[in-house]
């Protein structure tokens, strides 16, 4: 809903429930919300139900606030690992996730709707004022064939050698970059010589450790972040 002083802002039965069950709020208490889109605002509760309720929107408190550019690029794995993937990318300020189905992802599916909600109340958490986007899974060809001009691709390879994360990044200065990071059996030899072959595509190192995928993912992200983020 658009955010304006006065605007009345109707809640759902999962917010109504929330702010009167959870956090024993009622009509008349105060609290900050946010749209992804119009920064943050202090509003107060008009009507509360156990159906629903309305929130009166009083005054900005702070503008909006554009993430770095950086998106995550990886193959799906367990339930509970990916939900920390989620959770923790989206706390170091991933701008757009894209799941990637490799040669070897063995757990493709993704519950879209509630990943949505792990991802906003990972948002919440950290206080970011927008909701990265959550992109349909994808094979890995197809994410190569339609990758984006001027978007750099960093992928995370295990078997090769190549430059320490940490110089590519300082090396590049990239604004508009992605991470990926494959499936817990690692690429196969086809899809690392793909990879290769592609202008935008550069292979970097972790160390000399083989990394969990969700390790892989934050501690690529935070060296990216600490490079080219806004750390």
């Amino acid at each position: 809903a658009p955010f304006s002083v006065g605007a009345l802002i109707e809640l759902t039965k999962p917010q109504a429930h929330y702010l009167g069950t959870v956090l024993r709020l009622n009509a008349g208490g105060e609290l900050r919300i946010f749209n992804g889109q119009s920064g943050e605002w202090r509003a107060q509760i008009s009507q509360l139900s156990r159906k629903g309720g309305s929130l009166n929107v009083v005054e900005q408190l702070r503008s909006p606030h554009k993430t770095p550019d950086i998106w995550l690029v990886f193959a799906p794995v367990r339930k509970h690992r990916m939900a920390f993937i989620f959770e923790k990318a989206t706390e170091l300020g991933v701008s757009e996730f894209h799941p990637v189905v490799t040669q070897r992802t063995q757990f493709p599916k993704i519950n879209y709707d509630k990943t949505h909600l792990q991802i906003i109340e990972a948002a919440e958490q950290t206080e970011r004022l927008d909701i990265p986007v959550l992109c349909e899974a994808q094979k890995l060809e197809q994410v190569l064939d339609n990758w984006p001009s001027g978007r750099r691709l960093y992928f995370a390879d295990e078997a090769g050698k190549t430059l320490p994360a940490m110089e590519a990044f300082q090396n590049e200065q990239a604004q508009s970059a992605a991470i990926l990071i494959g499936p817990e059996g690692g690429f196969s030899d086809n899809e690392r010589e793909l990879l290769r072959l592609q202008k935008f595509v550069t292979p970097i190192s972790l160390g000399p450790r083989i990394l969990r995928a969700d390790t892989a993912a934050l501690s690529t992200l935070s060296l990216w972040q600490s490079v080219n983020g806004d750390w």
